[in-house]
């Protein structure tokens, strides 16, 4: 699927072809379970787009129009492959994206191949940055951070010492659950973990698992995955008669998770911590963001729209430093950068790993989530 945003900056296609265009990439899933994330994320970066055509941006003195092309991969390994191949062909100047470190890593080698810099608003798997690409970097923190800050979490603050834990054996799902009790045992010598059950992204069926969890008494179940399949889980849960708290990463830390769970989220029972963490200082900034995300596209935000506008104007303010969009003039720029964007200064360690990344730890109530803390 393949969705070009119009030229807005000029109004008419005969101005515009007097002007630079340089076109953004963006890829991620606009189909399948995931996909109102996916969708998000590509309003996050059309926003962005609105906003640096109406300011007129200039490049070494040349006026440029930028453009998004937005590639569907599904969330799916091959589909995100054959994605990234077509937006090297089309010649983007950079990609946003992909959204789940499943499609994230496998893309980043063909980006990587081509000399385009890609920026993720979410994939939050080490091996990403690990490969230690020039371009491919991260707005958000990964998951040793985000485990190791949930798994202290988990025992220092809510005092869970019988603790079962699932995955759905994806890279983040696996990456973040394998994290979280490394965290939790070291924080606790001896923690016991009454049980370690496996499933997939796209299972809709947990009542094995949680029959015989049940049978073990856990005081809190951490869930590896996304927040379809959060939900699942949770009505299931429900169906049972289960009252046990559930604790995930930022893959089931979106709005959408209640409507998902069929009333399955009890008040103050289900936790869940996103990369990112947004302080007093930018509050206003995130909130007049969230207006205008839903006036424009008359829908909620989810959790990665602030972020990968901030990725897209980050990448803009890299060219415009710059002074071009050519990759190989603007990527050492980028990887040097400090940018004051919505959800904090954007700046990249050796790894390309967002530098001094926060955690936003939350909870839902009547239907809503509800910020609880910001980790560090």
């Amino acid at each position: 699927m393949k969705r070009l945003l119009p030229l807005l900056a000029c109004g008419v296609w005969q101005v515009a072809a007097a002007q630079e265009v340089v076109t953004l990439g963006v890829a991620g899933p606009l189909s399948g379970e995931i996909a109102h994330l996916g969708k998000a994320m590509e309003n996050g970066v059309a926003l962005a787009i609105d906003d640096l055509n109406a300011r007129g941006v200039t490049l070494g003195g040349r006026k440029v129009v930028f453009r998004m092309q937005s590639e569907d991969d599904a969330a799916d390994p091959r589909q995100g492959t054959a994605v990234a191949q077509k937006l090297v062909d089309a010649g983007v100047r950079a990609v946003i994206g992909h959204a789940n470190s499943g499609t994230t890593v496998p893309a980043s080698r063909i980006y990587n191949a081509a000399g385009i810099p890609q920026i993720s608003p979410s994939a939050t798997t080490p091996a990403y940055t690990r490969q230690h690409f020039p371009g491919a970097l991260r707005v958000v923190a990964n998951d040793n951070m985000l485990g190791s800050s949930l798994g202290r979490y988990a025992v220092g603050q809510l005092g869970a010492r019988r603790i079962a834990v699932i995955d759905d054996r994806s890279a983040y799902g696996q990456g973040v659950a394998d994290e979280f009790i490394k965290s939790a045992q070291a924080a606790v010598p001896g923690l016991k973990i009454v049980g370690r059950e496996f499933t997939t992204p796209k299972a809709s069926d947990y009542a094995a698992i949680l029959t015989s969890l049940r049978a073990k008494q856990p005081d809190l179940i951490f869930f590896g995955g996304m927040d379809a399949g959060a939900g699942g889980l949770l009505r299931q849960m429900k169906a049972l008669g289960m009252q046990v708290r559930v604790m995930g990463g930022d893959g089931i830390c979106t709005e959408a998770l209640p409507a998902l769970a069929g009333g399955g989220v009890r008040d103050g029972e289900v936790f869940c911590a996103e990369a990112g963490g947004i302080d007093a200082a930018h509050e206003k900034a995130v909130n007049d963001f969230v207006a205008r995300f839903r006036a424009r596209f008359h829908s909620d935000i989810q959790t990665y729209a602030p972020y990968a506008y901030d990725a897209a104007m980050t990448v803009a303010a890299a060219m415009q430093q710059a002074g071009s969009s050519d990759p190989a003039r603007y990527l050492p720029v980028l990887r040097q950068i400090r940018y004051p964007g919505l959800t904090g200064t954007i700046g990249f360690d050796a790894n390309g790993d967002i530098r001094d990344g926060a955690m936003t730890v939350s909870t839902y109530r009547a239907g809503k989530k509800a910020r609880l803390a910001v980790l560090r």
